[in-house]
């Protein structure tokens, strides 16, 4: 076992460090931690003895002996990744420096309550541990995201709309029953800005990442770090009022954009349109499936039907609305989109682009960026692996 606690705090610099930038020099590892060249080299050299640093061949010369990549030793052990969706399940087995090792993913309804999706977790884990040769005592850290706000500390849901049954239900000591590593849980959207703040190697400190899918969430990356809040609910931006008169959403209040532009909105939409005579290709579809999915939405605008293209267009300027109140308060440099509905059509991102830069001060847009996520449908999954390393580093490997 690696022993966490006598760690000097030069060592757990170091450590963070190469996480963080996965893989440098121990040139670049002395400017990046601004200590002298002899200093990290004695670190370096003592996380090496220890097993926790591996010196994993040569790096381009740029004049003279060729340096070293320094990077996290898989001796540490392996890293297990959760990502819960409202409608999918991802576990992961990584390795310290996020190498996936092996993956599963499925559909799932995390309505069905922690007992179901949890049960689950564990087959899919145990199963993922056999492919691989495995052992669980070699897990030493778990990171998992859920689609509803944590109290980040003690790793409980806190009234998640779209989670009966899961308040105060301990993810953590269920998952302690099988696993004697520290789990740390978060909301799904912090989990996957934190797979970014990864990417980029801490090098964009402010930004913010949207998930659009049955619900929309918000993760704000603030100097470099995941921004939580007092209680951990910073970024519920799906229930920002964007219509005082619109439909009533599930938090009990009217115009949520949550329930006026998110996947079930774009279905309930798309559906209101076939069944209106506006739009023959949904209504063969709903006569041909019963229902109409975001998806199929989405297919139709970009076939050309004049109907569909107006409701994706709704849907992305009412986002664009609410993000152009987020932008002018927190004035982000990058604005990255991701989730099941991000991928609808051109024209969905290209609306809440015109609505962001419309309706937001010109100081707040001259450096601003709103793409797609590059990590995608991996953010999250990345992000829970980050996590579960970063906060092991952070807390010495102490179980919270």
């Amino acid at each position: 076992m690696v022993r966490w606690d006598d760690l000097s705090p030069a060592e757990l610099t170091v450590l963070e460090t190469i996480f963080w930038s996965a893989g440098v020099s121990r040139a670049e590892l002395a400017q990046l931690t601004d200590f002298s060249r002899s200093k990290a080299n004695a670190a370096v050299a003592a996380l090496i003895e220890r097993g926790m640093l591996d010196e994993t061949g040569p790096q381009v010369s740029s004049g003279g002996r060729r340096p070293e990549t320094l990077l996290l030793s898989r001796n540490l052990g392996v890293l297990a990744a959760i990502d819960l969706g409202a409608t999918s399940l991802d576990v992961a087995l990584m390795t310290p420096d996020l190498t996936v090792l092996a993956h599963h993913s499925e559909p799932a309804d995390v309505g069905s309550g922690p007992g179901v999706i949890l049960s689950r977790v564990r087959e899919v884990l145990r199963e993922l541990r056999a492919r691989c040769n495995i052992r669980r005592e070699e897990i030493f850290a778990i990171g998992m995201g859920a689609p509803g706000p944590v109290e980040f500390g003690s790793a409980l849901l806190v009234a998640p709309p779209i989670m009966p049954g899961w308040e105060g239900f301990s993810i953590r000591e269920y998952l302690r029953e099988e696993y004697a590593a520290p789990a740390y849980i978060d909301n799904d959207v912090n989990v996957m800005a934190m797979g970014e703040l990864w990417r980029t190697h801490r090098q964009v400190p402010n930004f913010i990442v949207v998930k659009i899918g049955t619900g929309i969430g918000c993760g704000i990356v603030c100097n470099g770090m995941i921004y939580r809040g007092a209680d951990g609910s910073a970024g519920d931006v799906g229930h920002i009022c964007v219509d005082p008169n619109g439909q009533r959403c599930h938090c009990g209040n009217q115009g949520c954009v949550e329930v006026m532009a998110a996947g079930p909105a774009i279905a309930r939409m798309g559906t209101e349109a076939a069944q209106a005579g506006q739009s023959q290709m949904l209504a063969d579809v709903l006569a041909d499936k019963g229902v109409i999915t975001p998806e199929e939405v989405g297919q139709a605008s970009r076939s050309g039907d004049n109907a569909a293209n107006a409701i994706i267009k709704l849907a992305g300027t009412l986002i664009g609305q609410m993000l152009a109140s987020a932008v002018n308060f927190f004035n982000p440099s990058q604005v990255f989109i991701c989730g099941g509905i991000s991928r609808i059509g051109p024209l969905f991102l290209a609306a809440i682009r015109q609505s962001v830069y419309h309706r937001s001060l010109a100081l707040s847009t001259r450096h601003l960026e709103i793409q797609y996520a590059p990590l995608g449908e991996r953010a999250g999954i990345i992000g829970a692996g980050a996590l579960a390393l970063h906060e092991t580093l952070r807390n010495r490997g102490r179980l919270p």
